[in-house]
């Protein structure tokens, strides 16, 4: 069974088709590039995905599971995380404090066990920091434990939403642009993390991304999108070397 299968997915606006009937599947352990020009719907199947948008037509399955009419705040619980291409952090709270926010969909405490400060509660935190610096670890972000947001320069940033979205303990991974903004060098470090994320946290990636040289190096498979529909889904090689892609990219 399929991690993610995504059937027939459409939404329009107003006369302009978004995306339009794209069907593909991603397998529990693998990464899964999304690739296209500007304007090709990449990010708005992320945000089908994710139910910001509601499907004019089609059906998301999670494990064999509809999620399709799951109202937005649910997700999360689900297991899908998501970063976005323009960070979105808490910018005047510390490296750990905006981690901690990502263990939230954990929480299983309320307002008066919380006030009263129960050993139920104690546990919890434990567990959210021990998450958290299981994190910081992992990404290496040590040296900005404690720093603010606002004073960390971008490539820290991005690492710090990915890092964010770790904390929800996801089974799928949606990265959107992670390579935005960053220079050849926090690519390639990026590029290692993801194989990290991947290997040693088994969790499946997504990513819409422009940086060929990243998703070649990190794809599993790749699917390329125009025009809201899907054009082939391959190989990076074997999707890089299609003529419709070609075309999309090149113009005839």
């Amino acid at each position: 069974m399929s991690l993610l299968t995504a059937e027939h997915l459409a939404v329009h606006f107003g006369g302009v088709k978004a995306v339009d009937d794209v069907s593909f599947t991603v397998e529990k352990g693998e990464v899964f590039s999304i690739i296209g020009p500007n304007g090709a719907g990449k990010t708005t199947v992320f945000n089908l995905i994710s139910r910001f948008y509601d499907l004019d037509q089609g059906a998301l399955k999670l494990e064999g599971q509809d999620f399709s009419q799951v109202p937005t705040w649910r997700i999360a619980e689900m297991g899908i995380a998501r970063t976005f291409q323009n960070i979105e952090l808490f910018e005047h709270e510390t490296v750990l404090q905006n981690l901690l926010i990502g263990c939230h969909v954990h929480r299983r405490s309320n307002l008066l066990t919380d006030l009263l400060l129960l050993p139920s509660v104690r546990r919890q935190e434990l567990e959210f920091r021990k998450t958290a610096e299981n994190v910081i670890d992992l990404l290496e972000l040590t040296a900005w434990r404690d720093q603010v947001i606002a004073n960390l320069p971008y490539g820290v940033r991005k690492l710090v939403e990915v890092g964010r979205a770790l904390c929800i303990r996801p089974k799928l991974l949606l990265l959107d642009e992670p390579s935005s903004g960053l220079n050849p060098e926090e690519t390639e470090d990026l590029s290692f993390w993801l194989e990290d994320i991947n290997e040693e946290l088994g969790i499946t990636i997504v990513m819409v991304e422009h940086d060929m040289n990243l998703v070649a190096q990190s794809s599993d498979r790749v699917m390329a999108m125009a025009n809201g529909q899907v054009l082939t889904i391959g190989t990076p090689a074997e999707v890089q070397s299609h003529p419709e892609v070609v075309r999309a990219y090149l113009g005839d």
